[in-house]
């Protein structure tokens, strides 16, 4: 049994989703960040940094923090979603650092001068505006001509589906992408990803499905 420590956020949807696609047995819990509730004593325990999302494996008594070690700790505990040989592990390990480095706190940055402080900043909310797109030029040139980041679909696609689904946040014209707007609608459309999404909260439409 997994125990998920989480919210309607871009980093906790990749662990719900990932839980979701392994279709195991886990038990949700809503740490409300609006609240303050992940600098709650007994959260801190499983998450010293105090942020979500976080796990607990009640089979080995381990806790994990942090989205990116979360999905490497899943994968691979359960062999799935992740390659066994070395060249195309390597391959998804980079891309996840990718993710995890880059396109993750570029578009968090963004949300937080164009989303929720808009007109506070205009060289910050410009900078991180031109930053995204770099980096979505980038996942769009990788997606030339393969349905998934790696090929095959992986823990990758689950980390960057979640930010990705937060294109009017970071002022992004998803569909001037047209390799990563059809990879957005192809994951976007998985069961597990559908069900992951709203976990711990109902949230409405997914966007741009």
């Amino acid at each position: 049994m997994i125990d998920l420590y989480t919210w309607t956020t871009p980093n906790g949807r990749k662990i719900s989703i990932l839980l979701e696609e392994l279709g195991i047995n886990y038990k949700v819990y809503a740490i409300d960040i609006g609240k303050g509730e992940q600098h709650r004593t007994e959260f801190l325990k499983i998450s010293p940094n105090n942020k979500i999302p976080a796990i607990f494996d009640h089979d080995t008594g381990q806790s994990v923090m942090e989205s990116g070690a979360i999905l490497l700790y899943l994968a691979q505990k359960y062999q799935k979603f992740i390659p066994s040989d070395t060249k195309r592990r390597t391959e998804v390990l980079e891309w996840l650092m990718w993710q995890v480095a880059g396109f993750g706190p570029i578009l968090g940055q963004g949300h937080h001068f164009s989303h929720y402080n808009a007109g506070i900043s205009d060289y910050a909310a410009e900078r991180f505006k031109k930053e995204a797109e770099r980096l979505y030029a980038v996942l769009d040139k990788r997606l030339d001509s393969r349905d998934y980041i790696c090929n095959d679909y992986s823990i990758v696609d689950m980390a960057c589906w979640p930010w990705a689904s937060r294109f009017e946040w970071h002022k992004i014209d998803i569909t001037a992408f047209p390799n990563v707007f059809n990879w957005y609608k192809r994951v976007g459309k998985r069961d597990a990803v559908q069900k992951g999404y709203h976990i711990p909260n109902h949230m409405g439409q997914i966007p741009g499905l």
